[in-house]
């Protein structure tokens, strides 16, 4: 069983872009996806909308990697078939699996939704190699790219800043301190709170401007 903040399992697969090891991708993040099946209509959805976003994980420091269980052929056939009737190319690798090693690997197959298809999972590795994030869609509902680019930042943003963020976190806003665990830390920093620049609600809620960690383009043009 893969567990978060554990090193996510390597492997070796084959892939639209040639052969692929998991762990030649260390130093960058990876987002490690999987879908149904090609020629399908969510996945196709979905695939678009990745596609057309990839530079902004790229800009992240982070890799798209798609999967499904389908051959490497009907990879090729569908993304030439994305390319021509919705004018986008796939810029990402996409695995087969046939033998289904690595979706049994990382949980992709859930006998009650399908026994021959990976349900909707997702999978946030870091530039160490260590399990983020976790996701599961089941195979109706169509992820939000956006929400996965939020993840990322959000996570990136905890580590550089040793913080939280807090519900719809957005790049720019206030990231939340963790609570004090002794009474003296939460006196300390009722105290500090005032001179700091912590906006406290309560001993246990305070959170933190970053002035230096800018918006995206988007959430500007939206503030």
């Amino acid at each position: 069983m893969i567990r978060l903040n554990e090193s996510a399992p390597d492997f070796t697969a084959n892939s639209t872009q040639g052969p692929l090891q998991l762990s030649d991708y260390r130093g960058k993040w990876v987002v490690f996806f999987s879908h149904p099946g090609d020629f399908t209509p969510v996945c196709t959805s979905e695939f678009v909308s990745f596609a057309r976003r990839n530079s902004e994980f790229e800009q992240l420091n982070c890799r798209l990697i798609g999967l499904s269980v389908d051959s490497v052929h009907a990879h090729i056939a569908w993304s030439l078939n994305i390319q021509e009737k919705f004018g986008v190319k796939i810029p990402f690798p996409i695995i087969e699996d046939i033998s289904m090693q690595v979706s049994s690997l990382y949980g992709m197959i859930q006998p009650a939704a399908s026994h021959t298809a990976t349900v909707r999972s997702l999978f946030v590795i870091d530039d160490q190699g260590i399990l983020r994030a976790i996701l599961a869609y089941p195979m109706t509902t169509g992820r939000s790219v956006s929400e996965v680019l939020r993840l990322v930042r959000a996570l990136q943003s905890a580590d550089k800043n040793e913080a939280a963020t807090p519900e719809g976190w957005q790049p720019g806003d206030p990231v939340i301190l963790g609570a004090p665990s002794t009474l003296a830390e939460a006196e300390a920093r009722a105290a500090q709170a005032p001179n700091s620049g912590l906006d406290c609600t309560e001993w246990y809620y305070c959170k933190k401007s970053l002035k230096d960690e800018p918006k995206t383009p988007k959430e500007k043009k939206a503030a």
